[in-house]
């Protein structure tokens, strides 16, 4: 933008604008921002273990407040850098707590799709940031950057108020000890959609996990999560968040307007902007198929299956030596087709298989160890690709597309012989199926002894205790709603 050139880059009347940028500069306020994401990822498990997830979101969205005050506000490098940094320190909490808190505030039969409405606000901010900012691209003052940047503070500000009416996640309030606030907060999360029998059944199989998980704890978590059964389990938790860089998104994310420019495709960051929409489709595909068609593992397989042909064609499509033209349309397609099954396959289905395969005591830590090696990762990938698609380099062009189709293709195998199939278990349920070291091919068949265990305790009234009069007053309650109902 030759208005954010003015202030922070340099005349050059060699340049088509007139205004060219140090790479030096340019190269940090992308890294920092992803070192600061790497940061707090990394520092999640520290920071759920003794605070809630509402708490961390709060964090991150005040961090959010004045990093984009500072980048709006200064004219200096060294205040640009430092707003970076603290805007990848709250991103990284944003993207770690908000998983964690819908995986384990979700009941079982709905926990995919709504740990799948991530994805879907990503591709949303995506396509309306994409669209400001190619409508503000033009504006020769600060505003063309400043605008942008303001737009920062709308969904923060709005989360950061919501938090207020939205109870803490009572796994995490239960394994803190506090049963009472942890059944309440669950009495909340359910309103009238279950019955107090159902609520009951749900209790005591939260209580019964956290007795079981505390059995296995031998020592703090970040060394638990490479011991025993939790070593498969944070294991599968890397690989999964690892496969969203192996799919090839990461390149895309960052150079996709500079390759379609490189493949000769007029108007490049006008069709980032429409891939960015064919990809919106896709995660509302794929949210669909998780509830209604098919598991986690076979989403998973299908959709790095179809991201690896379609990076595929287009590099077979620029061997045969085809026309420039024909190239650049088949290119556009593909990376269309491609954001379109990566965002309703792997990129859809990563963050909620990644948060149910872990243990809940444990979940901050590997969830947010996991999403820094995926930072860490992300950024390689912006590394290294410029050296692969830059003509004064290898300069492969759409041959890249070589690359990336053996990693979607390995990612196929990992999911084919390792990840187990978790569609409709209870995060407890899980807990018991890796204790017992279930195999992936007897995952979907297997019996669970939770349940029996569960039915008897509630059958004794084993937990009830104090919290059984908040349990009556619920069923009343939804009694009551249903009578009126009926009425109506």
């Amino acid at each position: 933008m030759p208005g954010f050139l003015k202030v922070f880059g340099y005349e050059n009347p060699k340049s088509p604008i007139g205004y060219s940028i140090d790479p030096t500069f340019q190269q940090l306020i992308s890294s920092l921002l992803t070192l600061g994401s790497f940061l707090s990822s990394l520092l999640a498990g520290v920071f759920g273990a003794y605070a809630g997830r509402k708490q961390a979101i709060w964090l991150a969205c005040a961090l959010n407040a004045v990093a984009v005050a500072i980048q709006i506000a200064t004219t200096s490098n060294g205040a640009i850098y430092f707003g970076r940094l603290l805007l990848g320190l709250a991103n990284g909490f944003l993207v770690t707590f908000s998983n964690v808190y819908t995986s384990e505030a979700a009941p079982a039969h709905l926990r995919g799709v709504i740990v799948f409405l991530f994805a879907y606000w990503v591709n949303i901010g995506s396509i309306l940031g994409g669209t400001v900012n190619n409508s503000t691209k033009s504006r020769l003052d600060k505003s063309c950057y400043q605008i942008p940047l303001g737009c920062l503070y709308i969904v923060p500000t709005i989360l950061a108020i919501g938090l207020f009416w939205v109870p803490e996640s009572p796994r995490f309030l239960l394994h803190q000890g506090k049963e009472a606030e942890a059944k309440r907060s669950l009495i909340a999360l359910r309103g009238s959609a279950v019955t107090a029998e159902e609520l009951e059944y749900e209790w005591v199989e939260m209580i019964r996990g956290m007795e079981e998980e505390k059995k296995t704890a031998k020592s703090v978590g970040w060394i638990d999560m490479f011991r025993g059964t939790d070593l498969r389990r944070t294991l599968l938790c890397y690989g999964m968040i690892a496969c969203q860089s192996a799919s090839g998104i990461w390149f895309l994310i960052a150079y996709q307007t500079y390759f379609l420019q490189q493949g000769g495709v007029t108007k490049p960051f006008e069709y980032t902007i429409m891939t960015s929409c064919v990809g919106f489709v896709g995660v509302n595909v794929g949210m669909f198929a998780m509830r209604h068609l098919v598991g986690r593992r076979a989403i998973l397989i299908i959709g790095a299956t179809a991201c690896g042909l379609c990076q595929l064609l287009p590099a077979v499509t620029a061997s045969a030596g085809v026309s420039a033209k024909i190239q650049a349309s088949i290119l556009t397609a593909f990376i269309a087709l491609f954001k379109f099954s990566y965002n309703g396959g792997v990129g859809g289905a990563s963050y909620p298989v990644a948060t149910e395969v872990v243990s809940t005591r444990l979940r901050a830590w590997t969830v947010g160890s996991a999403t820094a090696i995926g930072y860490l990762l992300a950024w390689l990938v912006s590394f290294c690709s410029p050296y692969f698609i830059n003509p004064a380099e290898l300069g492969l062009g759409a041959k890249y597309g070589y690359v990336w189709a053996g990693s979607n293709f390995a990612c196929v195998i990992f999911f084919f012989f390792f990840m187990p199939e978790m569609k409709g278990r209870s995060l407890e349920e899980l807990d018991e199926m890796f204790l017992n070291r279930v195999s992936v091919r007897n995952f979907r068949k297997y019996v669970c002894h939770l349940r029996e265990d569960v039915t008897n305790d509630v059958l004794q009234g084993k937990y009830g205790g104090d919290e059984k009069a908040a349990a009556v007053s619920h069923a009343e309650e939804v009694e009551g709603n249903r009578n009126s109902e009926k009425e109506n």
